[in-house]
């Protein structure tokens, strides 16, 4: 429903009755300013990058895209909601969580460069994630964008050699050790250091 009350005072008013106040914007539209039930859209926003169907006062539904959330940082629970009215067909960017699969030996560990990728998709067709397979990668070898398999329609506007993961040594239990001792041992020479000035 729409919202006609502005302020925080308004706004408490609207979260007190179990409602999220937001805005939807986008395509030369002016603003509109909602309250959209809480609940629902607490389950809705579970799925990174939902899509939200909106009708606003029982009028025609539109699509829309949440692009800030923010929320309470003791309860969790969403105070405002900014939203962008998207089209069937139309492209967006959107942050997509990458995911390690496959199995890989204890004496090899992988390291991720980056934990999401910004992919070029269909509003209506968002991946929740991307999959890097591990299988059979060897001490070395790294993985790039042009190495993605990226979900159909899907575009990578980046570089194509951008790092995405790699492959080291799992350290020894000695060489954890040692480097532990060094550690420790610093910080031993600059207390002795410290206590003879």
């Amino acid at each position: 429903m729409s919202r006609t009350e502005f302020g925080k005072g308004a706004a408490r008013r609207t979260r007190r009755a179990g409602l999220v106040p937001a805005v939807l914007y986008g395509h030369g539209t002016d603003p509109v300013h909602l309250s959209l039930p809480g609940h629902d859209v607490q389950l809705a926003l579970r799925v990174a990058n939902a899509v939200l169907e909106i009708s606003i006062d029982g009028g025609k539904s539109q699509l829309a895209l949440a692009k800030q959330v923010q929320k309470n940082p003791i309860k969790g629970d969403i105070e405002h909601l900014d939203l962008v009215i998207v089209r069937k067909g139309e492209k967006v960017t959107v942050e997509v969580a990458l995911v390690v699969v496959g199995d890989h030996p204890s004496d090899r560990m992988v390291m991720m460069d980056q934990q999401t990728i910004a992919l070029e998709v269909e509003a209506t067709h968002i991946p929740t994630s991307v999959e890097i397979d591990v299988t059979g990668l060897e001490i070395g070898d790294t993985v790039t964008a042009k190495d993605l398999k990226l979900p159909a329609g899907a575009v990578f506007p980046g570089e194509p050699d951008d790092l995405m993961l790699s492959v080291a040594a799992t350290p020894s239990q000695a060489a954890l050790d040692a480097e532990l001792a060094a550690a420790s041992g610093e910080g031993t020479e600059e207390t002795e250091a410290a206590e003879e000035a």
